[in-house]
């Protein structure tokens, strides 16, 4: 007997390409072949269009040289005589100095956060630049009322000014600081003025010091201001000088010096109202004080020490709440270094401070280098503005510098200390 078995239907498999099916329907794939043609066209134009642009600059370069190598030889081949030479051909060629400087001064500026930049503007004096050509004149008066033992100075015009080649309009100001010859000073041989001329020995302290509105867009501007301060006995009158200075508003504090009067008040006779009209005089500094200043020099670590030792100044009367403190600032090949500032002192006749600042040098070797030490006074006890007392520099340039920094220079490494005169 023959036994027939079941076996399974075997399985049948695909034996053509054209069984698989794609979860995709015909229309996706088309629309994803249109999209990836479309990018294939526009990445070949992008590409063509950079060859051709390039392609274009290359030929121009060459046509600039070539017509630069003509214009050379045809100078050369032209006679030195001077009828057949019709000028320089019109190059422009900047000082590199001035335009890493001024590449410099824009960094600093943008590398600030604007709370920065506005204490900044706040920390900085009266960075004051004097103008060379002077002109006009100052009208005043002055009037010591000897009953009441005050003061009273009055200003009324200013004429004959002369705008800026740089500027449109001047805005002009008056600035007067009454000054009072408190003591001599020792002869230092850094107290000179801007045309490098010794000041007189003596030492001098401001009073008072009042301001002016500002007149707008004036050459002749008419002010009648009038100030007023209780002098303490008419003999004062023989040792306070009168400092009248003329300004040009900036908003920025750098005032232009336009010219300044002084008038001795122990000259003249000023027991009824004294109007007077004189020209402006080119400004001098006036010694205000005497900072002993040490510095050191690193070479190394590239690091410049700034010591502040000692501050003497004029009291001309007792006050107990008063503090100084300085702001010192160094600036390194065109470089403007991060101000640092000293501890408030109760203001002495010696006021020792015995700090000593630390600068990092972003340069070597120094081809320029300016050490500006600021002093200001300000009150412990209450909120107050802060007043400039002085100013002293410490300048090393390519073809000069300072005595105390050629010394510093001599014996790196170690501190050398020297007097230098505070003016203001």
């Amino acid at each position: 007997m023959v036994m027939q078995m079941d076996y399974p239907a075997p399985v049948r498999l695909p034996s053509t390409a054209g069984d698989l099916r794609t979860p995709f329907s015909d229309t996706v794939k088309y629309c994803i072949l249109g999209i990836s043609v479309t990018l294939l066209l526009l990445a070949l134009v992008i590409l063509a269009w950079q060859t051709f642009r390039c392609c274009t600059q290359r030929h121009s370069t060459y046509t600039q040289q070539d017509t630069l190598n003509n214009d050379l030889q045809s100078l050369e081949e032209k006679p030195g005589t001077s009828g057949n030479y019709s000028g320089a051909p019109s190059t422009r060629v900047e000082d590199a100095n001035k335009e890493v400087y001024r590449l410099c001064r824009c960094l600093s500026q943008t590398s600030l956060s604007p709370s920065e930049s506005i204490q900044r503007e706040e920390d900085v004096g009266e960075q004051v630049n004097i103008r060379k050509e002077l002109d006009g004149t100052l009208r005043f008066s002055i009037f010591y009322d000897q009953l009441q033992s005050c003061l009273v100075v009055t200003i009324l015009q200013v004429e004959g000014l002369i705008e800026h080649s740089q500027k449109g309009n001047l805005h002009p100001f008056v600035k007067i600081s009454l000054m009072w010859a408190g003591s001599h000073g020792v002869a230092l041989e850094s107290c000179t003025n801007e045309e490098g001329q010794g000041l007189t020995p003596g030492m001098w302290t401001v009073l008072q010091e009042w301001r002016t509105r500002i007149v707008k867009g004036s050459c002749n501007p008419l002010f009648g201001d009038q100030f007023s301060c209780v002098l303490q006995e008419e003999k004062e009158l023989n040792n306070i000088n009168l400092r009248i200075e003329v300004r040009d508003f900036d908003r920025f504090s750098r005032h232009t010096v336009l010219g300044e009067v002084r008038v001795p008040l122990g000259q003249l006779n000023i027991s009824y109202p004294l109007e007077l009209q004189e020209d402006l005089q080119r400004p001098q500094k006036d010694l205000v004080g005497e900072v002993l200043l040490s510095l050191k020099f690193l070479p190394t670590s590239q690091r410049l020490e700034v010591g502040l030792l000692k501050v003497r100044t004029v009291l001309p009367e007792k006050c107990s709440d008063t503090a100084l403190y300085a702001r010192i600032s160094v600036q390194c090949n065109h470089c403007k270094l991060r101000y640092q500032k000293t501890s408030a002192m109760t203001h002495c006749l010696v006021t020792i401070f015995n700090e000593v600042l630390m600068f990092s040098l972003p340069e070597f070797p120094l081809e320029q280098c300016k050490i500006l030490v600021s002093v200001y006074e300000t009150r412990l006890t209450r909120k107050s503005p802060k007043h400039l007392i002085g100013q002293l520099t410490v300048e090393k340039e390519r073809s000069r510098e300072d005595k105390h920094w050629s010394l510093m220079m001599a014996s790196v490494r170690q501190p050398i200390a020297k007097w230098h005169g505070l003016l203001i």
